[in-house]
């Protein structure tokens, strides 16, 4: 579901799509984000990725707004996933909204 935003205003980072990749002990997943980023006032500035229980796994920081690289993007290796674990959740955040109410799940390939 999307919801309205006052005109001028940025809507909450959606998650467009996620992949994970087994390396080794480790997971690399690669999240695109899409959001209305207007300048370093607002912009998505970060990703997680979760247990279906609530356990933080791993967190992508970003570091700048993607105003004109939309969606886009980026990458988080060395992610530990506990044995048993065979979906996740990943949430994203912007800097005025905060996190967005979407969580994306995602099924691990094993």
């Amino acid at each position: 579901m999307m919801l309205g935003t006052l005109p001028g205003q940025a809507n909450d980072v959606e998650i467009v799509d996620a992949k994970a990749r087994k390396s080794g002990a480790t997971w690399t997943f690669s999240v695109t984000l899409r959001h209305e980023d207007t300048g370093w006032d607002h912009y998505a500035d970060l990703w997680q990725v979760f247990t279906p229980e609530g356990d933080l796994l791993g967190e992508r920081v970003l570091l700048h707004p993607h105003v004109e690289e939309q969606p886009f993007t980026r990458s988080l290796s060395g992610v530990a996933i506990p044995d048993g674990v065979s979906e996740v959740v990943i949430k994203a955040r912007d800097s005025v909204h905060g996190v967005s109410p979407q969580e994306f799940r995602l099924s691990l390939p094993r």
